[in-house]
């Protein structure tokens, strides 16, 4: 995935070292070590540091007085309060992002979807389903609510790759369909009822996996 050439050392390495950490890469319990990390880089342990900070703000890692920094872990509770903290933003993120919705975004985020459907691994299903929810909620405006959004979703994703890397089959995703169809016929409240049914219901999936491992 190609980032701007603008992008802070510290975001460029906060980025890849949350992509470790939710792809199982970097498994939970993993110490963190600065003098590692900064030498990789090729930076001072500043812009690490930063970036370790940012990582326990998302729920990623853990930091211990005289011990360091760890990556957490989580529990099916965890799982379960994401994805009710989820459905409840981002149905107030999609209320607010009806009214400026075109017909030019409906039809990327109906792309995103068939991208997910075609998909033949969790990777990169995960890719289109994250594509198609930023579609529909970035034109709320709320940069605050949807940054809290996109940390929830890192979590999200974490717990999907955990419960279903080693049983993936491509689901087809129907509830993003009704939800377009909803959002095309101007109906933003039956859209934000239906997203926030279907963020609970990956919620509950990912937990009831977890909990057969």
């Amino acid at each position: 995935m190609s980032t701007a050439k603008s992008e802070p050392l510290a975001a460029r390495i906060g980025r890849e070292l949350a992509d470790r950490i939710v792809t199982g890469r970097i498994e939970a319990g993993a110490r963190l070590r600065q003098d590692h990390l900064a030498e990789e880089f090729g930076t001072s342990h500043v812009p690490v540091r930063e970036a370790f900070r940012r990582l326990e703000a998302q729920g990623l890692v853990v930091s211990e007085p005289r011990r360091g920094v760890r990556v957490a872990g989580f529990t099916q509770e965890e799982v379960r309060e994401v994805a009710e903290m989820r459905a409840v933003l981002e149905a107030l993120a999609l209320r607010n992002a009806a009214p400026h919705l075109t017909g030019a975004i409906l039809d990327a985020a109906e792309e995103a979807t068939r991208a997910g459907d075609r998909a033949r691994d969790v990777e990169s299903w995960e890719e289109a389903n994250r594509t198609f929810h930023r579609l529909i909620l970035s034109p709320c405006d709320m940069p605050r609510l949807l940054q809290a959004i996109d940390d929830l979703h890192t979590a999200s994703a974490r717990f999907l790759f955990s419960g279903w890397r080693a049983e993936w089959d491509t689901p087809t995703d129907r509830d993003h369909r009704a939800i377009l169809n909803a959002l095309r016929a101007g109906d933003a409240d039956g859209a934000a009822r239906l997203l926030a049914r279907h963020v609970g219901w990956i919620g509950k999936t990912s937990a009831d996996r977890r909990g057969r491992r």
